[in-house]
């Protein structure tokens, strides 16, 4: 193989793709990514078993087509700190020479054989929104997603249609996100599919257009989404997804409208006081106004108070202020609605259109000096 191309659009290539590949793998072909030169075009392929990508750079010059493996972590470091503009790569007897005017690395290959197969992206049963639509779907989901270890199927993203939608649902247990969007061409038989949240991440990561139109697919192993650039794989996660339907308020005793921007400033300034091991803020109602107040024990107490549209006479709650100011973090409305039948019942934010966030109350004890 040998190639001459940008610079710059290799190293984006190379990033994208070493995004996937792991640094210390159980396999150590992990641990490498597949160079293929073809008709003008260089293909960069890279997995972990778990998401694949293959990422197209084009602009380049194929003097001699070929596969060749190399490090990912070693190569895409070297590239980024040439200072040359293009960059010459060949291979030839189990190793790989990139060249930038007088600067040099020689990597030592694998055999292209022992790399796994990398996936096309097919058309069958797939849908075309925009990928500023998708990405703005992702993150106002994925964030709520269990981290921790436990419910493996609470380790991803659900994706399923629901008339002429795409949605995405995410829960850790304590909160939930559920989004959609709309699309044409929804499949009516699609089953839902769980996709790991490292993948959906990946899928926002190749768009580098947010106008640009992108497909996206699931099928029964994998999900799948294509940009003008770039192909990539997620394998689903096998596991049975919580019944997050329950837990969305329908008919709630309370619904008070808030100014976004200023109830965050006003969690966030509260929570200041709170500590790491009891994370809450309570809010209470009254006509008008909301006070949020928060302490701890040996650090102290905080108030604030903001104006608010409620015409009860009076409401509780209390919350996790981080899980309230990461959710109103990805609220694009500037007034948000807070939904709630009593301090017990979780609390719905209706961050717009078609975005809810749930959130679990906190039992708090009684403020210092009350009873």
């Amino acid at each position: 193989m040998k190639v001459i191309c940008d610079r710059a659009k290799l190293h984006e290539g190379l990033a994208i793709a070493g995004s996937v590949v792991s640094g210390k793998a159980a396999k150590p072909i992990y641990e490498n990514i597949c160079l293929v030169a073809s008709d003008d075009k260089l293909e960069i392929l890279g997995t972990d078993a778990e998401v694949s990508i293959r990422f197209s750079v084009d602009d380049v010059s194929v003097e001699e087509p070929g596969p060749t493996v190399v490090p990912g972590k070693v190569m895409l470091d070297f590239v980024r700190d040439l200072s040359g503009e293009t960059v010459t790569m060949r291979s030839d007897d189990g190793t790989c020479v990139l060249s930038s005017g007088s600067d040099e690395c020689e990597l030592v290959t694998m055999d292209p054989d022992e790399f796994p197969v990398i996936p096309r992206f097919t058309d069958a049963k797939t849908v075309s929104l925009q990928g500023g639509s998708f990405i703005r779907l992702v993150q106002q989901t994925a964030f709520a997603a269990a981290r921790e270890p436990g419910r493996y199927a609470m380790h991803g993203v659900l994706a399923e249609f629901d008339d002429d939608s795409l949605k995405l649902v995410a829960t850790d247990g304590r909160r939930l996100a559920v989004a959609s969007v709309p699309v044409d061409g929804a499949p009516k038989d699609q089953e839902s599919a769980i996709v790991p949240t490292k993948g959906m991440n990946l899928f926002c990561r190749v768009i580098s257009d947010a106008l640009e139109q992108v497909q996206v697919a699931f099928d029964e192993q994998q999900a799948s989404l294509r940009t003008k650039n770039a192909e990539i794989f997620a394998r689903l996660i096998d596991g049975e997804f919580p019944r997050y339907a329950a837990v969305i308020t329908s008919d709630p005793a309370f619904a008070i409208e808030a100014d976004r921007e200023l109830l965050a400033r006003k969690m966030r300034l509260v929570s200041n006081v709170v500590g790491d091991e009891a994370r809450a803020v309570s809010l209470s109602f009254s006509p008008g106004q909301v006070e949020l107040f928060g302490f701890a024990a040996g650090r102290g107490e905080a108030k604030a108070h903001m104006e608010v549209g409620f015409k009860d006479e009076k409401a509780e709650i209390a919350f996790n202020p981080d899980f309230v100011i990461e959710g109103l973090k990805h609220c694009q409305e500037d007034k948000v609605w807070i939904e709630f039948n009593d301090h017990t019942s979780p609390g719905k934010f209706r961050l717009g259109e078609n975005y809810i966030y749930v959130v679990m109350p906190i039992t708090v004890a009684a403020k210092p000096g009350k009873a």
